[in-house]
């Protein structure tokens, strides 16, 4: 069974690199393995003075843009992180299995994690241009300026330049259902019959003579007891009902298509009759 395909990476940005090593204490804490958890820039950089404001990535001095190759992300979120990394924030990635990836977002969350699209927002105000005009390097820019650096005097240098198509995921957040459990208390009212007897004492007047059998001089006690019921209250908690929160996992071929550019070198020498050498 391949279970690196339902392996999800769970990223976010954090201010502070003690928030970020908080939340990464927490992960393990969490049973996340640590080698599982990466944080970037591995060393504090703010000691070196570095006041660059806006990232460039054609002077990306502390290799941000070339860090982020390996996670397979879209090259405009790609240039996002690594321009908010240049402005000292710390990145955290995950790489968990598919069951552990909410629970990561939710420890990640709860350390102060930054909102990548307010920032991003707010540096688009301040005059940061975004990966669009940016002019990163990349595929054939690439090339064309290693190119250039390797020109020796009296050369001219045209390159040759095939693009590649890497493709790679990235988790999106569908939304998120949270159920809850609370008390409520509803008023109710039962009827219930209840009994009771009462002793009543008169005394009445009486005027006869004494018969035989009355053994009228002996003494006597008569008790009698009044008795009465009352309401008696019992509560049973019973399950009425159940709410099963589940998850389903189910992985699906997507078949991406795209367009990939190449360039060919084509001779032409004069000095053989016109004669034409291209390059393969």
């Amino acid at each position: 069974m391949n279970t690196q395909a339902h392996r999800r990476t769970v990223t976010a940005l954090f201010d502070k690199r003690a928030d970020a090593l908080k939340a990464v204490d927490e992960l393990v804490r969490a049973g996340i393995p640590r080698t599982a958890v990466r944080v970037t820039p591995e060393q504090d950089l703010t000691a070196s003075g570095s006041t660059i404001t806006a990232y460039d990535v054609h002077r990306d001095e502390k290799g941000f843009w070339a860090t982020l190759a390996d996670f397979f992300m879209p090259e405009d979120d790609r240039y996002t992180y690594a321009e908010a990394m240049n402005r000292g924030s710390i990145l955290v990635t995950v790489t968990v299995d598919g069951t552990r990836a909410d629970r990561a977002e939710d420890i990640l969350e709860q350390h102060g994690t930054v909102n990548l699209a307010e920032r991003e927002e707010s540096w688009r105000k301040a005059g940061w241009s975004g990966y669009t005009a940016a002019g990163a390097i990349t595929g054939a820019g690439a090339i064309a300026a290693s190119a250039t650096r390797n020109v020796k005097a009296g050369e001219q240098v045209l390159p040759e330049v095939e693009e590649r198509l890497r493709v790679g995921k990235r988790q999106v957040n569908s939304g998120r259902v949270k159920v809850r459990s609370y008390v409520i208390e509803t008023p109710v009212t039962e009827q219930v019959n209840l009994h009771s007897e009462t002793v009543h004492v008169e005394r009445r007047p009486a005027n006869r003579p004494v018969a035989a059998g009355d053994e009228a001089f002996r003494e006597r006690t008569i008790e009698a007891t009044a008795t009465s019921e009352e309401a008696v209250i019992a509560k049973e908690a019973r399950v009425t009902g159940e709410v099963v929160v589940k998850k389903d996992a189910a992985d699906r071929t997507k078949t991406v298509t795209d367009t990939v550019r190449s360039t060919r070198v084509e001779v032409e020498d004069n000095r053989t009759a016109g004669s034409k050498l291209a390059s393969p």
